[in-house]
C-alpha cells in the first residue's frame, strides 16, 4: 500500500520508516484499531474498487461448489502415520527453534499431508491404495465429458498432473497438459487448439496457467488441490471466468473430510 501511494503521491503516507513504525506495526502486531481507522479515513476517498459483475455485467453466474470425499482405508492409514509424525515434527521444531525460525518447516510439513490427500503415489513408489480424490475426479469428468462440457484441471503439484494425466490417457480421454516448462509460443498455440478443437480437459500447473491466459471455451474448473491463498485460486478460475465467457462456470473444489 505504501509503495503505490509513494509512486502515485511522493510522501503522502510519509517515508518507508515512518510507515512501518507509526501505522503497519501497530495494526499488524497490537491489532490497534484507532490506527487502522487514521488509516483507512486517510485513503478511502483515493481507492475505487469494482467488482467484476459490475464492470462486465454480461457475464453469466459462476456457480462455486466444494466437493467433499472421504479416504479408503489404506489412504487414511497414511494419513495417520503422517499426521502423527507432523505433530511431532512441529513440536519439535518450535521447541527447538522458535515458531518464527520454523516456518519453513512447518510449510514443508503440511505440504506433505496435502499430497497425502491428493495421493500418496506422488512420493511412495509403493503405495497402491488408491486415492479418494481421483476416484471422484473420474466421476466429474465422466459426468462432465458426456454432457458436453470442456474442463479446467488446476493443481499445484505437477507430480499429480502427471497421475492424472496418466488416467486421461488410459480413459482415451483427449487433453491438454501445460506446465512451467511449457514454451510461450507452445502455452497460445495449446489455448487455440483447447479452444477450437474438441479437447475435453486442459490440465493446468497453478503456477504456471494460473495467469495470462484465455480459455474461455471451458465452462467447469476444478480445483484438484486448493491452494493457500484465495485470491491465487480465483485468479486461475478467472482463465475461464472473464469477458468473452458465454456459459455458466461451475467452479469445484475437491477436499477431503477427515
Amino acid at each position: 500500500l505504501w509503495s503505490i501511494f509513494d509512486f502515485v503521491m511522493p510522501g503522502f503516507l510519509g517515508s518507508a520508516k515512518a510507515f512501518i513504525k507509526n501505522t503497519l506495526t501497530p495494526i499488524q502486531k497490537h491489532n490497534d484499531k484507532e490506527k487502522l481507522t487514521a488509516l483507512q479515513n486517510k485513503i478511502e476517498l483515493l481507492i475505487l474498487r469494482r467488482l467484476k459483475k459490475t464492470v462486465l455485467s454480461e457475464l453469466p453466474d459462476k456457480i462455486e461448489t466444494p466437493l467433499y470425499c472421504e479416504m479408503g482405508e489404506k489412504q487414511e492409514q497414511v494419513y495417520q502415520y503422517y499426521l502423527s509424525k507432523a505433530q511431532n515434527d512441529v513440536r519439535k521444531e518450535i521447541h527447538e527453534k522458535g515458531f518464527n525460525k520454523s516456518r519453513i518447516k512447518i510449510l514443508t510439513i503440511i505440504t506433505r499431508l496435502r499430497q497425502v490427500c491428493a495421493h500418496p503415489s506422488m512420493f511412495l513408489d509403493d503405495y497402491n491404495g488408491g486415492s479418494a480424490k481421483v476416484d471422484m475426479l473420474e466421476e466429474v469428468l465422466e459426468e462432465a465429458i458426456d454432457g458436453g462440457h470442456k474442463i479446467l484441471l488446476f493443481s499445484q503439484f505437477t507430480s499429480m498432473l502427471e497421475i492424472i494425466k496418466g488416467i486421461l490417457e488410459r480413459k482415451k480421454i483427449k487433453h491438454l497438459y501445460l506446465h512451467g516448462g511449457t514454451k510461450a509460443k507452445d502455452r497460445m498455440d495449446m489455448v487455440d487448439e483447447f479452444s477450437e478443437s474438441d479437447t475435453s480437459v486442459f490440465l493446468l500447473s497453478l503456477k504456471a496457467g494460473g495467469t495470462g491466459l484465455n480459455l474461455t471455451a471451458a465452462d467447469i474448473v476444478i480445483h484438484f488441490d486448493p491452494w493457500w491463498n484465495p485470491s491465487v485460486e480465483n485468479q486461475a478460475t478467472d482463465r475461464a471466468y472473464r469477458f468473452g465467457q458465454e456459459n455458466k462456470v461451475q467452479v469445484f473444489q475437491f477436499i477431503i473430510r477427515y
